[in-house]
């Protein structure tokens, strides 16, 4: 069956980061002047043939045969354009043949109007828009004592394993990629089939045996004029800074000092230090990036025969069609899943509302946001013997110095009306220098620092200029709530954060001000301080928390607010305040700019903590399924903080400490991830693609979707699944109508070739009954066995409630299933 028109839609991608704020672009009209469109065949692509999958023993006859189908395909891509578009001006972009067939091309309307009325042809589709989305975290996830350990230590942590990112690039001469690393010397994994592109942005020898492959793809930016060769590094260069932070959260190597504004701060390292890197670039500092381009990397990079994908971005809206489910860029991604390659997503920043999960599908693995135990404090003292406390990558004053505020600093005939953001400090020219020297000069932190209209790299440079002895922020109350960053300072610094201790501050400085007898215009002000400074961390705080802009469940099935019977977020990771690589030339933040490592948080710093840990587990579980390397990160996951009490998440962008309760499954999905125990699950839940098939098929009014898609009808699987019957390491019923009974189906993958006899209990959802048979059961190595899980509504509730299942072995495995139920009906 044919769509008789054309799907157009948006689907923006937006930045992951310290920040929640993003623009969506508007979308492209469809007229006769020339537009980039997403074209699929029905003819089968290279991955599905059953020959095409990579694994780490693909053998090289296997990559040849998928290699001849891939040319094969291109070929047919270009006869049929040359039949339909005879002697009319065109361009193909892209010959996507690996995890779909199909090609994008600049066309007119027209032209996609009769390439959509070919018999050949499944869909034509507008393209869209899309836009971006750690000294310590390894400690505090217990690597060095735990999952390396087994491993043989840090320098055989996710060796052989290739992962891929699709992200704004790489800086290829950071120490985080580099091959000279003491100790045994890289091996490029044979199977691994990319190349090194060398551009003027990126040189011979940019790769090596760490950084084994880097492309970019721009076509459709370059299609529409929008990309700057000189401005957005038209080659895998990062000059955004994002691309190489999260690579080395998930595979930068191990040790490397972090030095940032002259500070040393500790050694990083990624989750999987010796794990190979593989960057495809589809995003750019200025505009961002568009879909024709984000699957053409996703295709290149599961053809090259990469592992594990990372993709540190997300839809900033629901896309429009009958399911989140069936887009584009998820049902590439199905495809790279059915070639056995592990996709790990950020849940978005849009938290923490309720329903604002950004990453849908249950083939993909998501992950969201939490703090970890360290934190960078510092404090001034202040004249009269009171102790504020702030935040601040800064060293302090040896000896106390006269304080003076911006807006009594000001030069002879400027006063605050002219210069009305003056207090801000961003602009030296606006001071009297006699005023501020060897004084520490007191600005205020606004809203525009949020909104980075003003920065603290600019104060920084005002205070140079003015030979202040250091420098502090008092919080306005236009920003009240927000979180400051620890930002680094080459000055003695601090920001103060609470309006309580900024107040504290005021009255104090306000309380000494000196003014003249006849006038009493102030002259200056008797208020002292002394600045501790903060570069010291400080641990054991309570830890892991979710974090406010964390997106949370439930998974809407489609852009109406309808709730999918799918678990989302899958599980929760660091992502706040997370030490990584840099690039020097980033603008992603202005406060790390020049420097080498940045502070970053954000949904895409807690996806490269699952991705590298998942290439430990890929490493020690080479045949794993994607839904096998899932399971074991699920079911294994910790529902406790440091404390050993229950997971909090923040409920409020303003004040979130404030504003927080017991973490739900909808906030933290299976719960925080647990590195060593995920390397020894003792059972896994198992997913094929037949059983994502069926589950699509099940979707109401997809089939002509699906087979626009895949190139494989519904009538061919016989049946359908509902999404509830999927497989998954956890149950989720949106609607329960009288009782329901759900299967799971669990294997035993225990190292020991013994038997192990599993006990289960379970704590009930609220107004539902829940049955597991059997309560006890043996399974032994390889064994797989099928639990009944049957649900009752007991009284009519609308309010979603939440329980557990857990599975507890005799020889110490412990299998956690989270159990969410939202509307309860009694029949």
């Amino acid at each position: 069956m044919k769509e008789s028109s054309l799907m157009r839609f948006v689907f923006v991608l937006c930045l992951v980061s310290s920040s929640a704020f993003c623009l969506a672009d508007s979308d492209q009209n469809a007229t006769d002047s020339s537009a980039v469109y997403i074209v699929t065949l029905k003819d089968l692509p290279a991955t599905h043939s059953s020959s095409s999958k990579h694994s780490l023993t693909s053998t090289s006859s296997q990559i040849y045969k998928t290699l001849n189908r891939s040319a094969s395909i291109i070929r047919v891509h270009d006869s049929l354009l040359r039949k339909v578009l005879r002697k009319e001006n065109y361009l193909k972009l892209y010959s996507y043949h690996y995890l779909i067939n199909g090609f994008s091309a600049v066309i007119t309307q027209k032209q996609a109007d009769r390439l959509a009325a070919r018999e050949e042809v499944n869909n034509v589709v507008l393209d869209f828009p899309v836009k971006k989305a750690t000294t310590h975290t390894p400690q505090f996830l217990g690597l060095p004592r735990g999952a390396w350990l087994r491993d043989g230590g840090s320098e055989y942590a996710g060796e052989g394993v290739v992962i891929g990112f699709i992200d704004t690039g790489i800086d290829p001469t950071h120490p985080s990629f580099s091959d000279k690393i003491p100790g045994h010397s890289y091996t490029v994994p044979p199977r691994f089939t990319g190349v090194c592109e060398v551009t003027v942005g990126f040189p011979p020898g940019s790769c090596n045996r760490k950084l084994i492959g880097a492309r970019h793809f721009a076509e459709s930016a370059l299609s529409r004029g929008v990309l700057n060769s000189s401005q957005d590094d038209a080659s895998p260069f990062d000059g955004d800074g994002h691309g190489t932070h999260t690579a080395s959260v998930a595979a930068g190597n191990h040790g490397i000092p972090v030095v940032v504004s002259g500070h040393h701060l500790g050694n990083a390292s990624g989750m999987a230090p010796r794990a190979h890197v593989a960057i495809y670039k589809a995003l750019y500092k200025r505009f961002g990036g568009f879909a024709a381009d984000i699957i053409a990397a996703i295709d290149q990079a599961a053809q090259d025969g990469v592992d594990i994908i990372n993709l540190s971005i997300t839809p900033n809206r629901r896309p429009p069609g009958i399911a989140t489910f069936l887009n584009p860029i998820d049902m590439a991604l199905l495809s790279a899943v059915k070639a056995g390659i592990f996709v790990v997503q950020a849940a978005g920043n849009t938290g923490p509302a309720p329903k604002s999960m950004s990453s849908f599908s249950p083939w993909i693995f998501t992950v969201g946001a939490t703090s970890h135990d360290r934190v960078y404090s510092n404090s001034i003292i202040l004249g009269n013997n009171v102790i504020v406390s702030g935040v601040g990558l800064a060293s302090g004053t040896r000896t106390i110095h006269k304080l003076v505020l911006a807006t009594h600093a000001l030069r002879n005939g400027t006063t605050v009306m002219d210069a009305i953001y003056v207090g801000e400090c961003q602009d030296s020219s606006s001071f009297d220098q006699k005023l501020v020297q060897g004084k520490i000069l007191v600005c205020s932190y606004t809203v525009r620092f949020i909104l980075g209209v003003s920065t603290i790299k600019k104060a920084l440079i005002t205070a140079k200029n003015l030979t202040a002895a250091g420098l502090v922020f008092y919080i306005d109350p236009s920003a009240t709530g927000f979180q400051m960053s620890s930002t680094p300072m080459d000055i003695p610094g601090i920001l103060i954060s609470s309006t309580q201790d900024s107040q504290t501050l005021l009255r104090y400085y306000n309380s000494s001000l000196l003014r003249e007898n006849a006038s009493g215009k102030i002259v200056g002000s008797a208020s002292f301080a002394r600045i501790v400074g903060g570069m010291k961390p400080t641990y054991g705080i309570t830890a892991p928390k979710v974090m406010y802009f964390s997106a949370r469940g439930p998974d809407p099935e489609d852009d109406s607010f309808v709730d999918a019977d799918i678990l989302k977020p899958n599980l929760v990771a660091p992502g706040n305040s997370i030490w990584a690589a840099w690039s020097p030339l980033g603008i992603a933040t202005t406060d790390f700019e020049g420097e080498r490592f940045a502070m970053v948080s954000g949904t895409s710093m807690s996806a490269p903590h699952v991705t590298g840990i998942a290439a430990l587990i890929k490493q020690k579980f080479p045949h794993f399924t994607p839904a096998a390397i899932g399971s074991a990160l699920s079911t294994t996951a910790s529902l406790l903080d440091r404390k050993g009490e229950r997971i909090m998440a923040q409920r409020a962008v303003l004040n979130p400490d404030i504003s927080q309760s017991p973490a739900t499954p909808f906030d933290m999905g299976s719960g925080f991830v647990n590195a060593t125990a995920a390397l020894d699950p003792g059972l896994i839940f198992d997913i094929g693609y037949n059983e994502y098939m069926k589950f699509l098929c099940g979707i109401n009014g997809s089939s002509p979707v699906v087979l626009n898609y895949t190139g494989e009808r519904c009538s061919a699987y016989n049946s359908s699944l509902a999404a509830s019957d999927l497989n998954l390491p956890s149950v989720t019923i949106a609607k329960l109508v009288g009782t329901r009974t759900v299967l799971r189906w669990v294997t035993n993958i225990a190292a020991t070739a013994t038997n192990e006899t599993y006990t289960v209990g379970w704590t009930t959802p609220n107004s539902v009954s829940v049955k597991v048979s059997p309560a006890k059961f043996t399974i032994g190595n390889g064994q797989t066995r099928v639990l009944s899980l049957v649900f009752g509504a007991m009284k009519k509730n609308l309010t979603a409630s939440f329980g557990r299942i857990k599975l507890f072995g005799d020889r110490g495995h412990i299998v956690n299933i989270p159990v969410a139920v939202i509307y309860k009906i009694t029949v």
